[in-house]
């Protein structure tokens, strides 16, 4: 076979003959089913699926990852995972849509869609900040939390912030419900005490309810008066501890998206506002198996690509 061949030569022959080998181990299992054409078909198949431009040049590929990601702001993960959770004859890695928005194919005009890209969460203290806005008197210790709500196994245990806007104006009320990640929001006038007791009850009147934890701002100084309405009790970590409330502080990060800070809440109305939580809420999680929050707070399946 060598015979009069060139060292470089015998290499060529010997290197394709490894790789047709090795393609035909990986697209033929055994000798007895292997096929020529069934091997080449599959092949092609391989390679086709492996041009991240190709696929998401097809139109129903181009318009769904457009509509979930500059639409409903969808990851490229939640993307790709839900279409695996709905069984759906679309199948896309998460790999293949970012080799997509950074090669520009989603970019208009100026606007880059690498920008949608996640995301800034919440600002933390520094380790020498000193909290200014006073101390609160607290009805019962993070520690003395029940077990369902640490363990996440039973709804109605809920994580309590507040989104702030312009300095001194309108704010916004985030509860978030542990297990299922599901989340109420309220636009509230300003970040005082009254305001926020009254828009919680307004929010919680209708939900299951087992615990509450704020944080240990003054704003939530009239709880006592909440668990007198709903029948639930507080409980409130130490303080400058945001990641004792991970959900609701990775939740407000996602509104950020929506809401950035300095901007006047007043901008938005409660339609605007409802509409960005329902996308929210509508978003899948990989936390939750790729299921959204509606779906596993209200135990429905949805269809959603």
């Amino acid at each position: 076979m060598f015979a009069g061949k060139k060292s470089a030569q015998i290499r060529e022959i010997l290197i394709s003959e490894s790789a047709w080998e090795e393609m035909t181990c990986l697209f033929a299992p055994s000798l007895e089913s292997y096929s020529a054409t069934n091997a080449q078909n599959s092949y092609l198949k391989h390679r086709q699926n492996s041009k991240a431009q190709r696929k998401l040049e097809q139109p129903e590929y181009f318009n769904l990852v457009q509509e979930k990601f500059l639409t409903e702001n969808w990851s490229p993960e939640q993307i790709s995972a839900r279409l695996k959770l709905e069984k759906s004859e679309l199948s896309i890695s998460y790999s293949t849509i970012y080799r997509g928005i950074y090669s520009g194919l989603f970019d208009i005009g100026e606007r880059k869609a690498s920008r949608k890209l996640r995301h800034k969460g919440k600002t933390r203290h520094t380790k020498n900040h000193h909290e200014k806005r006073g101390k609160i008197q607290i009805s019962n210790h993070l520690n003395d939390r029940p077990i369902s709500a640490q363990n996440r196994s039973r709804f109605g245990h809920w994580e309590a912030d507040t989104v702030l806007g312009k300095a001194g104006g309108a704010c916004l009320l985030t509860l978030t419900e542990r297990k299922s990640r599901f989340e109420l929001v309220k636009k509230i006038p300003a970040k005082k005490a009254e305001a926020v007791q009254k828009a919680m009850i307004e929010l919680l009147d209708s939900h299951i309810l087992r615990s509450i934890t704020p944080d240990r701002g003054k704003e939530f100084a009239q709880h006592r008066l909440v668990t007198e309405a709903l029948g639930v009790e507080f409980y409130f970590p130490e303080p400058h501890q945001p990641w004792t409330r991970g959900t609701n502080e990775n939740t407000n990060g996602l509104l950020r998206e929506y809401f950035p800070k300095h901007q006047d809440i007043n901008q938005w109305s409660e339609v605007d506002i409802q509409q960005v939580i329902n996308k929210l809420n509508l978003r899948p999680r990989k936390c939750l198996g790729w299921k959204t929050p509606y779906e596993v707070y209200f135990k429905k399946s949805l269809h959603l690509v």
